[in-house]
């Protein structure tokens, strides 16, 4: 390790997070980001990592993505952050562009700066146009560690910070159980039903066929209103835009973020219904986000929606869908009974290994390979594999061999002890 890097992570213990990077540490991963560039990043030291993880989605383009990084420096010519009590080109245009990207009468985006923010403002818009305060959320999801939202996620992440809000007010049911959902809905006092399309940090279980729509028509049923949060499963990432739009359902509300930005420059966006966005019409000036829907930032989403939806590039999704299913098929007869399973939904997936915790059984291994990848917080034998939108064959080639190897080492430490 060099002295330059060596110096880097003692700052970071100082005067950053020490338990963060002592966890790491302890997992024998000290990275520290240096040069990065489409799906690879190097390491200070120099070593090189095929990046599966993408930050939850954030560079879902790639990192430093050319037409993106061109798309923000242009934009700096002419705009700044703005100022959101006002009226805005770039504000303006990328909510006409997202109105034309979601379906039905989701016309009306409010912009914030993370996945976090817009969740927030998700649930602040349904409990004014519904009069109601209580959240229903699902078992094992994550949507944020804002105020709100971290209150309408797991306890692993707010009973910590005493954040699970007044009795009754966040409530949380099992996955594809919509008795239990019903049980909730039918007391009448639910302003939202807050849904991952996919539980990412739950390891990407998928949902029953028809649970989707079924959740959205109890909802309608009993007078709330259904927020899909694709922060991690939107942007063509299932191989739809949405990844609520593999079943027939139309929420009352989308959050999206994380890839929004293009992994350049923060933006979030809630979209929503006139029926959601009552107080937009009412009360509009009583909510507020001073660098949300930053111009700059506009400029950023509208080229990221725009390579986003390019007919090449949901064609190398498709394509890479395929791909990925036979690759994995391949490693799990390679390793089997240490691979068990997987999910998909495009280029999504979820693998299932035998282990307690992959972040070291499988996470480490895959890192002295030169992949980066990470497992899922509450379901932690599951590792993540995020591809992103625009990797090539030649990309899959080398990251399968790489993964092939990295599981070898992995079964041959199981060996040992």
């Amino acid at each position: 390790m060099t002295k330059e890097k060596e110096e880097i992570l003692r700052k970071s213990r100082e005067y950053w997070n020490p338990s963060k990077v002592e966890d790491w540490h302890g997992k024998g991963i000290d990275l520290v980001m240096g040069k990065r560039e489409g799906y690879r990043f190097w390491d200070m030291d120099g070593a090189e990592f095929m990046d599966i993880h993408l930050n939850g989605g954030t560079y879902n383009l790639g990192h430093r993505n050319p037409e993106v990084l061109e798309t923000m420096i242009h934009a700096t010519e002419e705009f700044d952050v703005g100022n959101h009590h006002f009226p805005s080109i770039a504000r303006a245009e990328l909510a006409e562009q997202l109105a034309g990207l979601c379906p039905g009468d989701l016309n009306y985006s409010v912009f914030s700066t993370c996945g976090g923010e817009a969740v927030d403002v998700a649930i602040k818009s349904a409990r004014y146009a519904t009069g109601r305060k209580k959240v229903v959320s699902i078992k094992g999801c994550y949507h944020g560690h804002t105020g709100l939202a971290v209150s309408a996620g797991d306890d692993k992440f707010k009973v910590p910070f005493h954040c699970e809000g007044e009795p009754g007010m966040f409530v949380q049911v099992p996955l594809n159980d919509i008795d239990a959902m019903e049980a909730e809905l039918k007391k009448e006092d639910t302003a939202c039903v807050l849904v991952e399309t996919i539980l990412a940090t739950y390891g990407f279980p998928l949902p029953a066929p028809g649970y989707l729509k079924a959740v959205k028509h109890l909802c309608e049923k009993y007078g709330a209103f259904y927020v899909a949060d694709e922060v991690q499963t939107g942007l063509m990432r299932t191989g739809k835009l949405w990844g609520f739009e593999h079943e027939d359902l139309q929420p009352d509300m989308i959050v999206t973020a994380k890839g929004f930005g293009g992994g350049v420059y923060p933006i979030s966006a809630t979209v929503m219904n006139r029926n959601a966005g009552k107080w937009l019409f009412e009360i509009g000036r009583l909510h507020g986000s001073t660098c949300g829907g930053s111009e700059i930032g506009c400029r950023v989403a509208s080229k990221v929606l725009e390579i986003t939806t390019r007919q090449s590039t949901v064609e190398n999704v498709h394509r890479n869908k395929q791909q990925l299913r036979k690759n994995v098929e391949e490693l799990m007869a390679r390793y089997p009974g240490f691979l068990k399973s997987y999910s998909q939904r495009g280029v999504i997936m979820g693998l299932n290994f035998d282990c307690e915790d992959a972040s070291v059984s499988v996470v480490k291994p895959l890192y002295d390979n030169g992949v980066w990848a990470h497992n899922a917080r509450l379901h932690p034998n599951t590792l993540q594999l995020k591809l992103g939108l625009l990797c090539d064959q030649a990309y899959l080639d080398e990251l399968f061999e790489k993964i092939d190897a990295g599981l070898k080492a992995a079964c041959r430490n199981r060996k040992r002890k």
